[in-house]
């Protein structure tokens, strides 16, 4: 575990900086709920700075609020600083999920296949929406290769926030294209955090069908080396311990456990 000085209250931070861009962020008891756009929606968490513990009351308000306000009922934190929160999250009706939380301490670059280039995505691609649905279908079906080619019932994704976004360079895009078929994308989302750039690489997904060529870890490593250039923390969230070890072997280090909370079928 890297001793990075600091480590978890930069996290900390970047988490509390990351949607005011986006969103309004109001008090719920001791929660933090930003309220912005669906199509961009920032969970709750723990004010900064929290002293005293959250309660159900203070989960139960919190997930009213992003209700009524459209969004979806998600609620995070770092585990190892909140570590009643769990339980009191579950006792509000959610489903916790804990994710390894790894930082870059010492990237190893990792090849993609040779026939695979890779692209920064610009805010003026008209294929934004496009790429944003191919997350989406990777993640909620990974059994399933989704078809572009072929008529699908899936309305494409609306792009006004996420265009604006890439525009102004606080999420940086990439993705991978095999023959003029994209077969993995991903981000990572720079914020000033006091003056000191911090990243997170988030939504690396790979298509179904093109799994098993590394084609995941090769993306995380150029995201992390573009988010380098100007980030002096790069970190992110793994699905479970397998993909945590696939990016310890791309130079990340496990220093601790994000905690989701969410509606269950949501």
């Amino acid at each position: 575990m890297p001793s990075h000085p600091g480590l978890l209250d930069q996290i900390e931070r970047y988490f509390s900086l990351a949607p005011l861009p986006d969103a309004r962020v109001h008090e719920v008891g001791a929660l933090a709920v930003p309220i912005g756009s669906p199509e961009w929606p920032h969970p709750a968490r723990p004010r900064p700075g929290l002293e005293g513990d959250v309660t159900v009351a203070d989960v139960q308000a919190a997930v009213e609020l992003q209700e009524r306000s459209g969004l979806p009922a998600s609620l995070e934190w770092l585990g190892d600083r909140c570590r009643g929160l769990a339980g009191v999250a579950r006792s509000a009706g959610l489903v916790v999920e804990e994710l390894p939380l790894l930082v870059s301490v010492d990237p190893v670059e990792v090849l993609l296949p040779a026939e695979v280039r890779l692209y920064l995505v610009g805010g003026d691609d008209p294929r934004l929406a496009h790429y944003q649905l191919l997350t989406q279908l990777a993640f909620e079906a990974p059994g399933a290769a989704p078809s572009p080619a072929a008529p699908s019932p899936v309305q494409l994704p609306p792009t006004t926030v996420l265009r604006e976004r890439v525009t102004s360079g606080r999420t940086v895009m990439m993705v991978a294209v095999d023959d003029g078929e994209v077969v993995a994308v991903g981000s990572h989302q720079p914020v000033d955090v006091d003056g000191r750039e911090v990243s997170e690489i988030v939504g690396v997904a790979t298509m179904p069908r093109f799994r098993g060529r590394g084609l995941g870890a090769g993306l995380a490593s150029a995201l992390v080396e573009h988010a380098r250039q100007t980030a002096e923390l790069v970190f992110l969230s793994a699905g479970d311990d397998d993909v945590a070890r696939v990016y310890e072997r791309a130079g990340f280090a496990w220093v601790g456990t994000s905690c989701v909370a969410e509606r269950p079928g949501s």
